[in-house]
C-alpha cells in the first residue's frame, strides 16, 4: 500500500530566497491516480521530489513534512519508483540491460529471477534493442523507455512520473502510457504523474490537483470536474487544459534570404557501432527562416542538431558555412564549424540542447547570461546592457542571483534559450525547445521565435510537438530510421 499526506509542506532552495513550494496540505490514497498540474514555476517537481524522498537538508530548507504509509517519505524509498524528467540522470549503466538490472540487484533479488523481470520490463516498453546495446547509443527518447523499464522492474507501490513522454514521438508516447497503464491497473499501484499535454493521458487518471503558484492547491477533483469549473482559469494561468488551443499566433511575412549553413551528405557513427545513427543527410540553413527537424526517436534528430551546431564532428559528409555566416572571415570559410574556435562558433550558431542543465557552468542565472559575451571580450557596458535586455526579455529578472539548477523546468529552458541568444549567433540550434513548458511559456517561445526570423536569424528546430512546428515551420525535414540504416531526408516546403 502506498498512501502519501502533505501536512503544511514548503521547500526553499539553498540559495533561493522565495520557497518553490509552500502552504501545501494534500492526501493522496492507495491505488489513486493523481495527475499533478500547475504554471510553471509552482514547484510539481519539487513535490514529486518530496513524494520520493530525495529532498535532502543539503539541498534547501523544508517546513510541515510528507508521509508514506505514516512515516517520512525519505524512509520509504524502497516502495517508491521515480521516473525522473530528464532520464540521464537515471542511467547508470554502460548496458541497456546491465541498466535495468541494477535496481534488483541492489534490492536483492535472487539472480535467478533478475534477468526474467529485466527482460519482462523491457518488452513492456517496447524497447527496441537488445540487452547489450550501449546506454551511450541511445536517443533521449529510447533513454526514457530505458528508463521507465528500470522502473517497472522495481514493482513499486507508489510510481511518480514526471513529463515521462516529452522527449517521444507519437508511438513511443502511446507505448509508454500503455506501460504505466498497465502498471496500475490492478489499483494496487499509487501513480502521481506530471504531464503538461493532458489530453494523451486522461484515460490513465482519476483525480487532479492543481498545484497554486502562490502555494497550497488551487484546484482538486476529478478531471471532468476541474476541467470544466477551472478550465478557463487554468488555461490562463498556463496550464494546458483539453479543449483549450493555444492562441494563434500570426506568422509575420518575409521570406528566406542566403543560405548560413549547407549539409551535403552529412552523417555520423559512434565510435565501435556497425550502423550509423544518422546518414546521406543533405540541408541548406537560411536567413530568417525556421527549419523544423522531425521524426522518430532514433533516427538521428539529436545528432544532427549537433552536427549542424557545429558541436559534433561528422563522420561522412560536409558541413559549409555560407559567406553570410563568416561575414568576410575568409579563414572560416576554409575549416568546417566543428573546428571552429569556441568565439568564432558562440557567435556564429547558438545551441540550445535538449536538456537545459547540460548548459549551465555558472552559480547564477545574470553570470550565465554574461558569460558568452564576456568570452567574446565586449565592453562591460554592453554585457551589462544584453544580460538586462535578456533578463526581461524571458521574463528572469526576478531570478537573476538564483542558481540555474534550482529553476523550474520553465524557466530552466527560458535561461538556456536566453545563454543562446545573449553571443547574437546568426544561426540559433534549438533541441525540444517545447520539452516540459507550459502554455504561457510555449507561446513565448513560439512569438520569440518569430521574431528572431523576422530579424534574419536562421532557426533550426527539433521537435515531437507538432502544434509548435505547424506554427513556426517554413520548411520541415522529416527524419526517418529504417534498421539497419537510417533513410535519406524527406523535406515539405511550407505552401
Amino acid at each position: 500500500m502506498s498512501t502519501v499526506q502533505f501536512r503544511g509542506f514548503g521547500f526553499r532552495y539553498a540559495g533561493r530566497r522565495a520557497p518553490a513550494v509552500r502552504d501545501l496540505d494534500l492526501r493522496i490514497e492507495h491505488g489513486e491516480r493523481v495527475l499533478l498540474l500547475g504554471p510553471s514555476g509552482a514547484g510539481k517537481s519539487t513535490v514529486l521530489a518530496a513524494m520520493a524522498g530525495l529532498l535532502s537538508e543539503e539541498s534547501g530548507e523544508q517546513t510541515g513534512e510528507v508521509l508514506v504509509d505514516g512515516a517520512d517519505a525519505r524512509q520509504r524509498r524502497d516502495r517508491i519508483g521515480f521516473l525522473f524528467q530528464d532520464p540521464q540522470t537515471q542511467l547508470v549503466m554502460a548496458r541497456a540491460g546491465d541498466d535495468v538490472a541494477f535496481g534488483l540487484e541492489n534490492r536483492g533479488v535472487p539472480p535467478h529471477l533478475i534477468w526474467p523481470q529485466v527482460q519482462e520490463a523491457l518488452r513492456r516498453v517496447d524497447f527496441p534493442y537488445d540487452l547489450t546495446r550501449p546506454t551511450d547509443q541511445l536517443s533521449g527518447g529510447e533513454q526514457q523507455r530505458l528508463a521507465l523499464a528500470g522502473v517497472l522492474a522495481l514493482r513499486p507501490s507508489l510510481l511518480l512520473a514526471d513529463e515521462p513522454t516529452a522527449l517521444l514521438d507519437p508511438s513511443g508516447s502511446a507505448v509508454v502510457r500503455e506501460a504505466l497503464h498497465r502498471a496500475v491497473a490492478d489499483h494496487d499501484t499509487t501513480l502521481v504523474l506530471v504531464e503538461h499535454r493532458v489530453a494523451d493521458v486522461l484515460s490513465l487518471i482519476n483525480r487532479v490537483v492543481v498545484l497554486a503558484a502562490g502555494g497550497g492547491v488551487a484546484a482538486d477533483g476529478s478531471p471532468e470536474r476541474v476541467f470544466r469549473t477551472y478550465g478557463e482559469e487554468l488555461a490562463a494561468s498556463g496550464v494546458w487544459v483539453p479543449g483549450y488551443t493555444p492562441p494563434r499566433v500570426e506568422r509575420p511575412d518575409g521570406g528566406s534570404g542566403a543560405p548560413l549553413l549547407t549539409a551535403t551528405g552529412l552523417g555520423y557513427r559512434h565510435p565501435g557501432a556497425s550502423q550509423p545513427v544518422l546518414s546521406d543527410v543533405d540541408i541548406e540553413v537560411r536567413a530568417g527562416e525556421v527549419l523544423a527537424i522531425t521524426g522518430e526517436n532514433g533516427s538521428g534528430k539529436s545528432t544532427l542538431a549537433l552536427l549542424l551546431g557545429g558541436l559534433l564532428r561528422p563522420s561522412t559528409g560536409v558541413l559549409h558555412a555560407g559567406p553570410a555566416l563568416i561575414a568576410g572571415h575568409s579563414r572560416l570559410a576554409r575549416t568546417p564549424p566543428h573546428r571552429w574556435r569556441a568565439v568564432d562558433l558562440t557567435s556564429r550558431i547558438g545551441s540550445v540542447f535538449q536538456n537545459p542543465e547540460h548548459q549551465f557552468v555558472t552559480a547564477t542565472v545574470e553570470d550565465e547570461l554574461a558569460l558568452g559575451p564576456r568570452r567574446l571580450k565586449l565592453p562591460a557596458a554592453v554585457v551589462s546592457q544584453r544580460v538586462t535586455e535578456l533578463l526581461e526579455r524571458l521574463r528572469l529578472t526576478p531570478l537573476a542571483r538564483a542558481n540555474p539548477y534550482t529553476l523550474s523546468g520553465g524557466e530552466q529552458r527560458r535561461l538556456s534559450v536566453a545563454t543562446a541568444l545573449a553571443t547574437a549567433p546568426r544561426v540559433l540550434v534549438l533541441d525540444e525547445p517545447t520539452f516540459g513548458q507550459d502554455l504561457k511559456t510555449w507561446t513565448e517561445l513560439v512569438l520569440l521565435c518569430h521574431r528572431l526570423r523576422s530579424e534574419g536569424t536562421g532557426l533550426v528546430v527539433v521537435t515531437h510537438d507538432r502544434p509548435f512546428a505547424d506554427a513556426l515551420a517554413d520548411r520541415a525535414v522529416s527524419l526517418h530510421r529504417r534498421q539497419p540504416q537510417v533513410d535519406t531526408t524527406v523535406v515539405k516546403e511550407r505552401p
